[in-house]
């Protein structure tokens, strides 16, 4: 693909070195195949607004999609860079293909960002619509596609936002002070994080261990941004079930509202199946 805006080489730092057990730690990803703690795929994310605000303007944060699939894991401050294509019109939607990729063009990541409404055709939608048969689940036994939670709270503090922007990759003005929305927009790892209440509250059924790490992420703005110091109502559901031979492979589609829907997030997780003794 002809790139149209071709981002600066960033070094994204891996924010969740530190914890414990987990993919981002260096010696659980490579007791699993890694080469070390991977860089989650949200903070990848977050080095494309500056590319979509140049391409759309402000609107992307309020009517704006950026769908991506995660195809190769980084490690702590490997180089990477953004590109898009020129947007093409498809009715009131305007969509562009995205992609990330490393020095030596591998790609990290691929989807499409769009902006005017909601996408039907984003990268994800499409690939939601031809996820794979259940083979076999053992970790996820226990859930069900159509599965819902309750209204939960959602609320992501200014001292969360703060540290983020201590080692963001892209430190948008916007992120830092109020502006025209009236408070302080959450770059994509923050928005991921006001989602996490509905999108635990829907897998209380799934015992560990495990090792997890995101597969694809979809941020979907409705009448957004989502700010900070900001109280949403939060509700979601299991929309796929899958697995592949390494992993078992969990979709939901969750939403945060006011008295109005704000922002909605569709994502896949992988769950290694070497990581748990029910593979054993």
């Amino acid at each position: 693909m002809q790139a149209a805006i071709t981002g600066e080489w960033r070094r994204p730092v891996n924010t969740a070195a530190h914890q414990k057990g987990g993919i981002h730690d260096d010696d659980t990803a490579t007791d699993l195949g890694f080469r070390g703690g991977t860089v989650a795929g949200a903070i990848h994310m977050e080095q494309f607004p500056p590319l979509l605000l140049k391409m759309f303007g402000a609107d992307f944060w309020q009517t704006g999609t950026l769908s991506m699939y995660f195809r190769s894991a980084t490690v702590d401050r490997e180089p990477v860079r953004c590109l898009t294509t020129e947007p093409e019109r498809v009715g009131n939607i305007r969509r562009t293909n995205v992609w990330m990729e490393k020095e030596d063009g591998t790609i990290v990541a691929s989807g499409t960002a769009s902006c005017g409404g909601h996408d039907e055709k984003s990268e994800l939608r499409k690939k939601l619509e031809s996820i794979r048969p259940i083979s076999e689940l053992r970790i996820l036994k226990n859930l069900k596609v159509g599965a819902r939670c309750e209204d939960q709270r959602c609320f992501v503090e200014n001292s969360f936002l703060d540290a983020q922007l201590g080692v963001i990759t892209e430190p948008l003005s916007c992120y830092k002070t109020s502006n025209e929305f009236s408070g302080r927009v959450l770059p994509v790892t923050q928005v991921v994080r006001a989602f996490d209440p509905p999108e635990v509250a829907l897998i209380t059924e799934v015992e560990p261990p495990f090792v997890g790490l995101y597969g694809a992420i979809e941020i979907e703005f409705i009448n957004g941004p989502v700010l900070a110091e900001t109280e949403y109502k939060g509700s979601g559901e299991i929309v796929g079930l899958s697995d592949s031979p390494q992993t078992e492979i969990l979709w939901r589609d969750s939403i945060l509202m006011t008295d109005k829907p704000i922002a909605r997030m569709l994502k896949m997780d992988r769950l290694m199946k070497n990581s748990s003794p029910r593979w054993d």
